[in-house]
């Protein structure tokens, strides 16, 4: 019986990738005021076991609606790029209703930078960094690189990775579904229409924005749908060869699908890094 346990934890990590992963957990990456605070958001980072030479690095928000969610739930997505070579850190974020939008996207600025600043320590090269998120976290990664308040070189970013991003057009969707106290919207976005167009990264494109790789469920939310849909057509102006991917999943599968080694999206998104870097 141990021999057949032996032989499917290697056939596992064979499948993964056939290497192992180290990971250093909560890691502080917003400057300390001297006051520490118990709930100041940290970052998990994973890197493969033995490579000493620098890797690419990608940066991996999560989703949650803005109001749920925790880095920690993702040690499969980290785990699994790093047996690939890559060098993943996954940050948490105060969440709303304690936090807005705009707090959220100064802390992954911070979880940026941080990593431009302190990733070469753990094997991760500084100047191959992508970002990448899921639902509202795909919103937050691209807002806090693209809207220059938050003081992201846009140059330093090789690519962003959007996976059924949310929130791309907030002000789009609050136009016609105001917010309130339902979901913390409120909360997240405030009442106020200059905000919301604040809030969208669809209004910050350039010819300095990174390369972009779309990923959109063809079951998932039609407000997702819609706000994708009207980033590509803008991001055209600047990208024309960037389409969306479709994947037959609905929303949560999106990120789901990640805990599967195998996955496609593993080497569409590696090659995507390698094209960019």
């Amino acid at each position: 019986m141990r021999i057949l346990i032996v032989i499917l934890l290697l056939s596992i990590s064979f499948l993964a990738g056939g290497c192992a992963s180290r990971k250093v957990k909560d890691v502080s990456y917003i400057p300390s005021s001297g006051n520490p605070v118990k709930d100041t958001p940290k970052l998990n980072i994973f890197m493969p076991g033995r490579s000493k030479e620098k890797l690419p690095v990608l940066i991996f928000v999560h989703g949650g609606n803005w109001n749920t969610g925790s880095k920690d739930t993702y040690g499969f997505y980290g785990r699994n790029f790093a047996r690939k070579g890559v060098v993943t850190v996954i940050p948490d974020y105060t969440l709303s209703p304690q936090a807005d939008y705009n707090d959220m996207a100064k802390e992954i600025a911070a979880a940026i930078e941080w990593t431009k600043q302190n990733i070469g320590k753990y094997n991760g090269d500084p100047d191959n960094i992508f970002v990448t998120g899921h639902s509202a976290g795909g919103h937050l990664v691209a807002l806090a690189v693209m809207n220059p308040k938050y003081g992201i070189d846009p140059m330093a970013i090789s690519g962003i990775i959007l996976n059924d991003a949310a929130g791309l057009d907030m002000k789009n969707y609050l136009e016609d579904n105001p917010p309130t106290a339902e979901n913390d919207y409120l909360a997240t976005w405030t009442n106020n229409p200059k905000k919301w167009q604040d809030a969208s990264p669809i209004y910050y494109l350039n010819d300095k924005t990174p390369p972009f790789l779309v990923y959109v469920g063809d079951k998932t939310y039609e407000s997702i749908k819609v706000a994708n849909q009207r980033f590509l057509k803008d991001l055209k102006k600047y990208q024309p060869k960037t389409d969306i991917i479709h994947v037959n999943k609905k929303h949560v599968p999106m990120i789901v699908q990640y805990f599967w080694p195998w996955s496609s999206r593993f080497k569409e998104t590696i090659n995507f890094m390698q094209q960019h870097k």
